[in-house]
């Protein structure tokens, strides 16, 4: 059975290798938003001959066909997710790198006013909140 990242990439009419098949499982395993050496060391657990050349273009090909998302979260690697079905945001944990997803209506609403008030209508947006955890929660204490 296809991974969900394989069957978007079939439906897509993108030519499947088995490399490309495998890049494709791993995202789609991937619980984290993975950067391409990620990729690339998942990748070659499973298939030795994966090079890092083939995961940069297999992935460049993927984010092209709107199947994944590429995010800069400001530690100077570009990170990948599967273009996500419902919008969602990032909290970033400056110390650990934990990317956090999360959705909040107050905050959407929010920005949907704003536009509003300076004239225009929202129609995308993209927000990532860079933090550190506070002492004493349980963020700081699973160091």
């Amino acid at each position: 059975m296809p991974s969900r990242i394989e069957q978007l990439c079939i439906d897509k009419g993108l030519k499947m290798t088995e490399q490309r098949r495998v890049i494709a499982r791993v995202l789609s395993e991937s619980a984290d938003h993975p950067d391409v050496e990620a990729v690339h060391q998942r990748a070659a657990a499973i298939d030795p001959k994966i090079s890092i050349a083939t995961v940069y273009r297999t992935v460049r090909l993927f984010q092209e066909a709107s199947i994944l998302e590429r995010h800069d979260f400001g530690d100077g690697r570009a990170r990948y997710e599967e273009a996500p079905t419902e919008h969602h945001d990032h909290l970033i944990d400056l110390q650990s790198g934990k990317v956090i997803e999360f959705r909040n209506e107050a905050i959407e609403k929010l920005q949907r006013e704003v536009a509003s008030r300076l004239g225009y209508k929202l129609v995308d947006h993209r927000l990532e909140l860079f933090a550190v955890p506070l002492e004493g929660t349980a963020a700081s204490a699973k160091k």
